[in-house]
């Protein structure tokens, strides 16, 4: 029998949504437990993320390190890594519990720097600090691919992404949308000062490192939305593939271009 956790956006946890899960799993005497931090992960093969797309990033590196499965049901706004809306939380329920459905296996990126380490399953956000003493205009970064350098920009910051963050904050600033099944990442500057830089999407068996070239102001280091460091010395940050991957429980019908379509609002003819 499989062992499922439940995992609530903060203040959820006494919601209809919350009784109508508990209430259905009891019925079909599956184990569960509610999960409060990536500290209650071990031991569980599947974790039910009720909540928007910034719950599911909070935990998702730690579930894909311990081997949990992650089936989302959108209790957010976009919600676009969530695989159900709450309408159809019995579906999600009955695939859960029998076993029938697709899983889809998301790279992450591993960043080091400075002795520290970090998972992202969206994205890197070097940035220009904004406020405050250590204000700067815009960051001098290098950026180079397996040691060879690809541009020197002058700009706000760097995203680097992986194909799940593709759609986020790099689509946003002007980068290409990558399919789940692209063994690639991309980097985007953020309002670069030239005519010429470009988002850059790249093989994910190479290791990029981006070193800042210019001493003006701190800059930000961002990790899935969460803002891990304000530094004045960056010195050189290296991202490349982590060994682990998230597998996202989906339906056997799960389709990206449709959720693609759905989800940020695009409509064809």
């Amino acid at each position: 029998m499989i062992k499922v956790g439940l995992y609530f956006k903060y203040g959820c946890d006494g919601s209809e949504l919350f009784r109508r899960t508990v209430k259905a799993l009891g019925e079909r005497g599956v184990e569960y437990r509610l999960v409060n931090d990536c500290g209650e992960l071990a031991g569980l093969d599947v974790l039910m993320v009720f909540g928007g797309d910034g719950t599911i990033l909070n935990i998702a590196a730690k579930c894909a390190e311990l081997g949990v499965k992650i089936i989302g049901i959108n209790y957010g706004h976009l919600g676009f890594l969530a695989e159900f809306e709450p309408e159809k939380l019995d579906e999600a329920i009955d695939i859960v519990c029998s076993g029938r459905y697709s899983l889809q296996r998301r790279s992450l990126i591993e960043i080091n720097y400075g002795g520290r380490q970090f998972l992202a399953l969206n994205d890197l956000v070097i940035q220009r600090c904004t406020s405050g003493n250590e204000f700067s205009n815009t960051i001098n970064l290098c950026a180079a691919i397996d040691g060879s350098v690809v541009d020197n920009y002058t700009a706000d910051g760097l995203i680097v992404s992986t194909p799940t963050g593709s759609t986020a904050y790099s689509l946003a600033a002007g980068g290409s949308v990558l399919t789940p099944d692209i063994d690639a990442f991309i980097m985007t500057p953020i309002c670069a000062h030239s005519l010429h830089s470009r988002p850059v999407v790249y093989s994910d068996d190479s290791v990029l490192t981006i070193t800042r070239t210019d001493g003006r102001g701190a800059v930000n280091i961002i990790v899935d939305g969460r803002a891990v460091d304000c530094v004045l010395e960056t010195g050189c940050i290296t991202v490349k593939k982590s060994p682990f991957k998230v597998e996202f429980i989906t339906s056997l019908n799960n389709n990206f271009f449709n959720k693609l379509l759905i989800k940020l609002n695009i409509w064809s003819k």
